[in-house]
């Protein structure tokens, strides 16, 4: 697993975080600084934020030095973040906050990111995912769709064709697997994000 790492300048003028952005961007350090810095750091800048992502922690800490000397020789003002990728909650999160080292910690940060998608589903009546079966017969439709009802899910049928909504993409591709197998050989099943179709799967020759 990849370390992402992220530093995030936030400058009282966006005029100034402009000026620094360029600076970085143009490697406008002198010789220390740049190796210092080193090539392997992107830097973007969003109005008067600037961002520099590391692949560790100890480049994430030399650019922190080398911003903060930056912003000194300036005579800037700006508040500074250090935070670490947690790809199991799939937020940016205090550089001091370590990664989960067991299972029961990834296990819980993963459910943590799940009821904050659950939370935002309810507050916008959509699901970033959903789990499309496009049945043969409508009858399997009718029946698959009143088994997901009484099971809770979030479902929805068009014709032959049932949506069941997901929060997470492992939570679609858990409900798209969980599926497989309650359907017949010859439907399909596809994984949809925010309505466009991004992994597809067919059913054909399936056996339960």
């Amino acid at each position: 697993m990849s370390d992402e790492w992220r530093l995030e300048v936030e400058l009282a003028d966006e005029r100034h975080g402009l000026s620094l952005g360029e600076r970085l961007r143009a490697h406008n350090l002198d010789d220390e600084a740049r190796e210092r810095l080193g090539g392997g750091a992107v830097v973007t800048r969003d109005g008067s934020r600037v961002f520099v992502y590391t692949d560790s922690e100890e480049a994430a800490r030399e650019a922190e030095r080398v911003l903060r000397e930056l912003l000194a020789a300036d005579d800037l003002s700006a508040d500074v973040w250090l935070s670490r990728w947690h790809p199991d909650a799939e937020v940016w999160k205090d550089a001091d906050e370590r990664l989960p080292e067991t299972e029961e910690d990834r296990i819980a940060e993963y459910r943590g990111r799940e009821a904050a998608a659950l939370d935002r589903a309810k507050e916008t009546g959509e699901m970033p995912f959903e789990v499309r079966v496009d049945l043969p017969r409508l009858p399997d439709a009718l029946t698959l769709t009143d088994e997901l009802r009484e099971q809770g899910q979030p479902v929805r049928r068009r014709w032959r064709h049932v949506l069941v909504g997901a929060p997470t993409e492992e939570r679609a591709a858990e409900l798209a697997e969980e599926l497989r197998g309650r359907v017949p050989d010859d439907a399909e099943i596809e994984i949809e994000a925010h309505g466009v179709r991004f992994p597809t799967f067919t059913v054909l020759g399936w056996s339960s």
